[in-house]
């Protein structure tokens, strides 16, 4: 099933999407300073260098997502990144908040599940 030609597609297709969703709706309105996610970052208290720090980070696993050889680095990170996402929601907003991050978590961690392979042989490389 890994290396079949369709499930290889349907997965690019999903890394495309997640891209996408990622850069669109998430990193570009942390770096633009949105009003609600400037109000949510003031929440956590870590103030505006913590809100760019995450935007770039994110901006950075959606072009990782669109390169073969980095995207399951770039999931496994991502994965990273919705944990910190679910925590800040249950404990500066709401548990409801939490939904969005905790499937694109699901979604990131089977990328990183499928990309795997990949993965682990890239990670040869640089080792030897």
């Amino acid at each position: 099933m890994r290396n079949s030609m369709p499930a290889n597609a349907a997965v690019w297709a999903l890394q495309l999407a997640l891209a996408i969703y990622l850069a669109v709706f998430s990193a570009l309105p942390m770096l633009r300073g949105d009003a609600y996610i400037t109000e949510t970052f003031d929440r956590i208290g870590f103030g505006d260098w913590f809100r760019h720090t995450t935007g770039i980070i994110e901006l950075a696993g959606a072009v990782g997502l669109l390169i073969p050889i980095l995207c399951g680095l770039a999931t496994m990170g991502l994965v990273g990144v919705m944990i910190g996402a679910i925590i800040t929601e249950f404990s500066v907003r709401s548990p409801s908040g939490a939904i969005v991050p905790a499937v694109l978590l699901l979604l990131f961690a089977f990328v990183a599940w499928y990309r795997w392979p990949q993965t682990r042989a890239f990670a040869d490389r640089v080792r030897s």
